[in-house]
């Protein structure tokens, strides 16, 4: 079962160098981002979530909406392990699945090949079963002849394609999006289109951040408003 519980998480950024005294009162009182904060030693945080707790149970579909700064992927990063919270507690059961940087661990300087291995295996994905997939990920790219060379000889839409390809290939029970996930020509977003929609259908809890109400609407069953740091209102 595939679940995920928070209890008043709390994250602060402590911003080096900078003393409180140093700020003007109306800056520690903006109303834009997280909420800045003093500490006894006269140190200045950003608090980017302040105390939330949630639930999310298996057949959810949450959508994180909010203004910039607002905390949405300040949260998704606690939900993929990225930032440890600095205050609270937070459990997740089940394979968790992270679309918030697709290029993440890929390497300019390695083959195609290689960089769906080494994103691969930074989803999660065991070394020889990503091996067994590899061709099937570059064969749906379509990169062709250029999964051997590096990734720097790539145009900017091949690249993404590969990575795109690759992301969209790892089944997961949890799946963390920071906005719906697009790229490439016509062709190749129809191609990509039916896989990412099948990728989504089999997952069993999906949390996803946008400031797209219609995408929110069609996707999500669960809506949570954040507000500096806050959940102000969860549907």
């Amino acid at each position: 079962m595939s679940i995920i519980v928070g209890k008043d998480i709390t994250i602060d950024f402590p911003i080096f160098g900078v003393k409180s005294r140093s700020l003007k009162s109306t800056l520690i009182n903006a109303t834009v981002g997280g909420a800045l904060t003093r500490t006894s030693s006269d140190k200045v945080s950003v608090r980017a979530l302040d105390n939330v707790s949630f639930e999310f149970h298996e057949g959810d579909r949450v959508g994180l909406i909010g203004h910039n700064g607002s905390g949405k992927s300040t949260l998704l990063r606690v939900l993929a392990g990225i930032y440890e919270p600095s205050g609270g507690n937070l459990s997740v059961k089940g394979q968790v699945t992270t679309m918030l940087d697709i290029f993440l661990g890929m390497d300019m300087e390695a083959s195609g090949y290689e960089n769906i291995l080494i994103r691969g295996l930074l989803m999660g994905v065991p070394l020889e079963k990503i091996r067994g997939m590899a061709d099937s990920i570059a064969d749906f790219s379509g990169i062709g002849d250029y999964l051997h060379l590096p990734m720097r000889t790539y145009s900017s839409g091949m690249a993404m394609r590969l990575a795109f390809a690759t992301t969209i290939s790892v089944d997961a029970d949890i799946i963390l999006m920071d906005e719906w996930l697009s790229v490439g020509d016509a062709e190749f977003m129809e191609k990509s289109k039916g896989r990412l929609d099948a990728l989504i259908e089999g997952a069993r809890i999906v949390v996803i951040a946008s400031h797209d109400p219609a995408l929110i609407k069609s996707q999500c069953n669960r809506v949570l408003k954040l507000e500096h740091g806050k959940i102000t209102e969860i549907d």
